[in-house]
């Protein structure tokens, strides 16, 4: 790791204001579980980071109303898996977070930095390879050809095959939650679905994140689907890894007849991915196995595998069918 310096500034206004100096390579520091990886593997070398540790009593807060869950981004993913309000009435996101990293990352790491980590892809946390877009823009990609395993089947390009590796944030998918960012323009809201952007011919541009933005709160609307809910995941082991299929599904349910759903999909895309037309095939359909079985197929009908990763597909469906099925069996409270 390359030397760097450390500041701590005091509000969301004067770390603004100090990302503004682009005379100096920054990195925002939360939990740092993420970013000091990067940076001791030489893929990332800021010569300054900005720790926002001392935003942390302002923006870490969980808090629940009747209309919304507010989850302040520096809150640390092992305390809102634990909060009650949280697993009573949205567990699809106490699941997403237990189930993420091992117990001693979860007690750093923050909701933001969560959602933000960069890809596991291999190409890209090795410098000794050349070839990768997101690292190096227009070197290529050594997956579409190499290794490609772990990697995406929805949503790729040809410019880069890696999956998005987090749990989280396909919960905030599935619940349609939003997410309020701060920087040096002011402050603007923007829907979760709309942070990540998928690879096209750029994918060096993993947000839409303005430069010195920063994630300050997650807003999930309280919807009749959210207690019904779950995230399943599917990992080569049991804990500390990275899920090769999940499901975030959350569910309306009358008399055993759907009458709406959300869906999204991690470890098989290159985003958090919402699997609209899984949605539309469930709707006003009697949740059974065949019903499943026909919103698995179409969650994966634009599936595009590569040398080695064409068992996501199946392995992407099966774990569809049972978050369903598993969610039909609920037992639910008002």
């Amino acid at each position: 790791m390359r030397t760097f310096a450390h500041i701590r500034p005091p509000s969301l206004a004067e770390a603004a204001l100090a990302a503004r100096d682009a005379t100096v390579p920054s990195a925002f520091l939360a939990g740092g579980t993420t970013l000091l990886d990067l940076m001791k593997l030489g893929v990332l070398q800021p010569q300054r980071l900005i720790d926002l540790g001392g935003l942390r009593a302002q923006f870490g807060q969980v808090r629940s109303d009747p209309g919304a869950l507010r989850l302040g981004a520096f809150a640390r993913m092992a305390e809102v898996a634990a909060h009650p309000e949280v697993k009573a009435g949205y567990p699809v996101i106490a699941q997403s977070l237990a189930l993420a990293a091992s117990a001693q990352l979860r007690n750093m790491a923050s909701l933001g930095g969560n959602v933000l980590q960069r890809t596991r892809c291999p190409y890209f946390r090795d410098p000794s390879w050349s070839a990768c877009n997101r690292r190096t823009p227009g070197s290529g990609c050594a997956a579409l050809e190499g290794a490609n395993r772990g990697h995406a089947v929805l949503g790729a390009s040809q410019a880069c095959v890696a999956t998005y590796p987090g749990d989280f944030a396909q919960a905030l998918v599935a619940l349609e939650a939003s997410v309020a960012i701060a920087g040096p323009r002011g402050s603007r809201t923007i829907p979760f679905a709309a942070l990540h952007l998928r690879p096209g011919a750029t994918p060096h541009l993993e947000t839409g994140l303005r430069p010195g933005e920063i994630i300050v709160e997650f807003i999930v609307p309280a919807r009749p689907w959210a207690r019904r809910s779950l995230y399943l995941k599917i990992r080569d082991r049991q804990s500390y890894e990275f899920a090769l299929a999940s499901a975030a599904v959350a569910l309306d349910l009358a008399d055993g007849v759907v009458r709406d759903v959300r869906i999204a999909l991690g470890g098989v895309a290159s985003v958090p991915w919402r699997a609209q037309a899984a949605e539309d095939a469930l709707r006003g359909l009697r949740l059974d196995a065949a019903a499943a079985q026909v919103a698995a197929r179409a969650a994966f009908a634009g599936a595009v595998p590569r040398a080695h990763n064409g068992f996501k597909i199946a392995l992407g469906q099966a774990t569809l069918v049972r978050a369903l099925m598993q969610l039909a069996s609920m037992e639910t409270t008002a």
